[in-house]
């Protein structure tokens, strides 16, 4: 090998720190044994066990890329090895390229998202399986698990143990070695490469990064008052109000919240355009509710005036509003698609008669990545909006978020939640079944701040 490729593995190990080396170790285990690594304690040394093994040569660096990108190094993967985050995301998905296991894979991501508290649990559920000086109160996550290897008590194809642990400490993390049972040893034949292949679809995706404070804006267009007093919408500031749902909700998840009331048409592109014209890059997702009437693809503004849904969604597109390219983008529409009530059998009948409708229908969604809308009903059928508590989709919507993001789960299976909530119950004699539509690339978790408490109690 030429100097240069030991001055930039030199380079590297040199930014590299030991927790960082231990991800790096656990996730070569494939190819180099846990007794060949037990004399490695500098990235040096390492880079050279994978040099004996051919894993990483001058004209093929694909391995070391993969670790970067698996530990996160983003910095090091473009400063010195010339690729990207999207470059390794599209290259790992070509059959038979990604080299770490599915199962390494599984493994650190479930590191990567339990805490230190929960890690302590884990040491504690252990006790019966593992020697005491094995659970030592500095055993991080990654050597637990190498334990636990060790014993015989975990492999790729035995994760009962830990999945039974995970069931007491972080039921999702233990819905992630669900989805990877399903996905990997499943009855149906797999393809070589086929997990990777698919990993978009999988719970094992990288998550939306959620590292700032404030995430975004989450920006809320109310509109309440219309210029016919008939068309006043009652009851949708208990969904947007500063006491109320959506306001407090985002808040809690450490979004700066603002509201804008009572809106014309050309005051609501207005707004919106003056969002997407913003710098967005120290931010790390955009929210846009929009509780109004409307119209097919419209949305009304007070002075009965139309805003296209499509136009303003078309604001935010990465070539729009570049700082927020490859952050995701999210509208909650409360409103009618349309006229028509959803007939069903009778289940549980609502005590409230006190419903109104919100007639805005939702527009085709170009392919656009990272953009999620969120509607309050099916396309052709009306939704409903109680006088006194604020409209179902909206509370519901709310409640789920509170109850789930604790828990870490993602949005979709939130919203996929909410859909279930608001198709079980009956308005009157009719039903509500809410829509997502979503082009969004990796899971959206929420970051909830521990330090501020929701007393809201929805209905």
């Amino acid at each position: 090998m030429s100097a240069d490729i030991y001055k930039l593995l030199f380079f590297i190990s040199e930014e590299l720190d030991s927790e960082t080396l231990m991800a790096l170790k656990f996730l070569s285990l494939e190819y180099i044994p846990l007794k060949n690594q037990e004399d490695i304690q500098d990235p040096k040394d390492f880079f050279q066990k994978l040099q004996k093994k051919r894993m990483i040569e001058e004209d093929d660096l694909s391995f070391l890329k993969e670790l970067l990108f698996r530990v996160n190094r983003i910095d090091l993967l473009t400063g010195k090895l010339s690729s990207s985050r999207d470059e390794m995301e599209r290259e790992l998905q070509i059959p038979n390229k990604a080299k770490v296991s599915p199962y390494r894979q599984l493994l650190y991501r479930i590191s990567e998202e339990i805490t230190s508290e929960e890690v302590a649990s884990v040491r504690f559920l252990l006790q019966k399986e593992l020697p005491k000086k094995k659970l030592q109160d500095n055993a991080t996550i990654l050597k637990l698990f190498i334990e636990m290897e060790k014993a015989g008590i975990m492999n790729e194809t035995k994760l009962k143990a830990l999945k039974s642990i995970l069931r007491e400490v972080r039921p999702d993390l233990a819905q992630k070695i669900n989805t990877y049972e399903v996905e990997t040893q499943g009855n149906d034949f797999k393809p070589p490469g086929w997990f990777s292949e698919h990993l978009d679809s999988l719970p094992l995706k990288n998550p939306y990064r959620m590292d700032n404070n404030p995430h975004g804006y989450c920006v809320i267009l109310n509109n309440s008052d219309f210029k016919n007093p008939d068309e006043t919408r009652s009851g949708t500031d208990r969904d947007a109000g500063k006491y109320f749902a959506l306001k407090q909700v985002f808040e809690w998840l450490q979004f700066e919240t603002i509201e804008h009331r009572n809106l014309e048409a050309e005051e609501i592109c207005e707004t919106i355009k003056k969002y997407s014209n913003m710098d967005h890059s120290n931010m790390d997702c955009f929210i846009c509710c929009l509780l109004s009437h409307g119209e097919k693809g419209k949305v009304r503004g007070t002075d009965w005036n139309s805003a296209a849904i499509k136009d303003l969604v078309s604001c935010f597109t990465g070539s729009e509003c570049p700082s927020l390219a490859g952050k995701p983008k999210l509208f909650f529409i409360q409103a009618c698609q349309g006229k028509t009530g959803q007939k069903s059998i009778p289940v549980e009948e609502d005590s409230s008669r006190q419903l109104e409708t919100d007639a805005l229908p939702l527009p085709s969604i170009p392919d656009w990545a990272d953009i999620l809308i969120g509607m309050a009903t099916v396309e052709d059928f009306e939704c409903y909006r109680y006088i006194e508590r604020g409209s179902a989709f909206i509370q519901c919507l709310c409640k789920e978020i509170e109850s789930f993001c604790p828990q870490r789960m993602d949005l979709l299976t939130i919203l996929t939640q909410v859909n279930k909530e608001i198709g079980e119950k009956e308005f009157n004699g009719k039903k509500q079944m809410p829509e997502i539509k979503s082009t969004l690339r990796r899971q959206l978790i929420f970051q909830v701040n521990c330090t501020v408490s929701i007393c809201q109690c929805y209905s």
